[in-house]
C-alpha cells in the first residue's frame, strides 16, 4: 500500500537527487533535500485539507490530481510561477525572465522579493477566506468547543468571514503603506497594490470555491434521486448515469485543489529564496516535497486517516489560519520559514493527540457498556 501510493515520490526522489548531483556536486545535494524537507513540513496541513476534499472524488479524478495535478504543481508553482513574478514585476518578457533566473540569480531574488508583498496578500486572503468558512460553519464534532460554538453562532451572519476578510486586508494595506512611509521604503507606492491582490484573492476565492460547492450540491442532489430510483431502474433494466454532472462537480473540485495548492505553495517557494536563489535547485527540491504531500494526501483518503482521527481536519485549518496570518504579516515583516513549518506541525500534531485519546475514550466506553452488559445477562440467568 505505501509503495503503490510513494512509490512515484520515491521514483522522482532518486532522480531529483542524481539531477542535483549532477548539476551542482553535493552541496546541491544537500541543497535539493534541504528544500524537500521544507516543503513536506510546510505543506503537511495541505494534505490533510486536499485529503478531506479528495475523498469525495473517485478514483479517475484522484489519479488527475496526481497526475496532472502534479504537473501543474510542480511545474506550474514551483519553476513557472517565480519566473511569471519576475515578468510581472520588472515588465519583461518570460525568456529574458528566465535568463534572469539562469545568469543573474541574485537580480532574480531581488525581483521576487520585491514582488512579495503582492502574493502574500493574495495567498493569504484566499487561506484566510478557508480558515474563516471553516471555524464560522457549524459542526456536529468540535475540537476546541469553547471557541467553536460561539463562532459557529457568530456564523450564522450572513457574509461575515468575506467582512472580516476584507477588514484584516485593509489592516494589512494601510499598516503597510504607514510603515513603508516612515521608513522612506520603495514599497510606499504599493499599499494599493497589496489591496488589489487581496481582492483578488478573495475573488478567486468566493469564484472557485463558489463553483466548486454549486456542483458538489448538485452531485449529491442527482445521488439521492439516484438512490431514490435505483430499484426502479433495475427493475426497468434502465442505465443511469450521472457521469457528465460528476464530472463537472469534480472537475471544479480539482480546480479548487489546484488553487489551494498553489496558495499554500506560496510560503514555500518565497521561503525556499533563503536557502538558495538557484531557480533549478529550487525547482528539484520543491518539486520532490510536493510529489511527498500528494502522494500523503492520497494516502490519508486511502486509508480513512481523516474519519478515524476526527480532530485532524480541525488542527489543519488552524494551521491554515495561522499560514494566512502569517502571509499577511510577512507583507512588511521578516518570518523565519521553520517557524512557519513549526506552527503547522504543532497544531497538526495536537490535533492527532487529541483524536487518539478521544478514540480511546470512546473505545474504553464501549467496553463498560459490553462489560456491564454481560453482568446484566448473567446475572438474568
Amino acid at each position: 500500500m505505501v509503495l503503490k501510493t510513494f512509490g512515484w515520490s520515491f521514483a522522482v526522489t532518486a532522480l531529483g537527487l542524481v539531477a542535483a548531483v549532477f548539476y551542482g556536486g553535493w552541496t546541491a545535494f544537500g541543497i535539493v533535500a534541504i528544500l524537500s524537507i521544507l516543503e513536506i513540513s510546510l505543506s503537511f496541513d495541505n494534505a490533510v485539507v486536499n485529503a478531506g476534499i479528495l475523498k469525495k472524488m473517485n478514483a479517475f479524478w484522484q489519479k488527475i490530481f496526481l497526475t496532472i495535478g502534479i504537473l501543474i504543481a510542480v511545474f506550474g508553482m514551483r519553476l513557472v510561477f517565480p519566473v511569471v513574478i519576475v515578468a510581472v514585476s520588472a515588465q519583461m518578457g518570460p525568456i529574458e525572465a528566465v535568463d534572469l533566473a539562469l545568469t543573474d540569480k541574485d537580480r532574480y531574488q531581488e525581483l521576487v522579493t520585491d514582488a512579495h508583498p503582492s502574493i502574500a496578500a493574495f495567498g493569504g486572503m484566499f487561506l484566510l477566506m478557508i480558515f474563516l468558512d471553516f471555524i464560522f460553519e457549524d459542526r456536529d464534532i468540535k475540537w476546541l468547543g469553547w471557541l467553536e460554538r460561539p463562532l459557529s453562532k457568530l456564523g450564522k451572519i450572513d457574509m461575515l468571514s468575506v467582512c472580516i476578510a476584507l477588514i484584516v486586508l485593509l489592516i494589512s494595506s494601510i499598516t503597510f503603506g504607514a510603515h513603508a512611509h516612515q521608513h522612506g521604503g520603495t514599497h510606499a507606492d504599493k499599499a494599493e497594490t497589496v489591496l488589489l491582490s487581496g481582492i483578488a484573492g478573495l475573488i478567486t476565492y468566493m469564484i472557485v470555491g463558489g463553483l466548486s460547492s454549486f456542483f458538489e450540491d448538485k452531485l449529491e442532489e442527482e445521488e439521492e434521486r439516484e438512490h431514490e430510483a435505483e430499484e426502479q431502474a433495475v427493475r426497468e433494466g434502465k442505465p443511469k448515469s450521472a457521469v457528465k454532472l460528476a464530472g463537472k462537480a469534480a472537475f471544479f473540485m480539482f480546480l479548487y485543489l489546484e488553487v489551494l495548492d498553489a496558495s499554500f505553495s506560496f510560503d514555500g517557494v518565497i521561503g525556499a529564496f533563503a536557502i538558495t536563489n538557484d531557480i533549478v535547485l529550487m525547482a528539484l527540491g520543491l518539486g520532490i516535497g510536493a510529489m511527498y504531500v500528494r502522494s500523503l494526501t492520497v494516502y490519508l483518503v486511502r486509508q480513512g486517516t481523516l474519519d478515524d482521527y476526527v480532530y485532524l481536519e480541525h488542527g489543519a485549518h488552524y494551521a491554515i489560519g495561522a499560514l494566512a496570518m502569517i502571509l499577511l504579516v510577512t507583507i512588511q515583516y521578516e518570518i523565519n520559514e521553520i517557524i512557519t513549518g513549526l506552527i503547522g506541525v504543532v497544531l497538526i500534531g495536537a490535533s492527532f493527540w487529541s483524536s487518539v485519546r478521544r478514540n480511546k475514550a470512546l473505545a474504553a466506553a464501549e467496553g463498560n457498556a459490553g462489560s456491564s452488559d454481560k453482568t446484566e445477562v448473567s446475572s438474568g440467568v
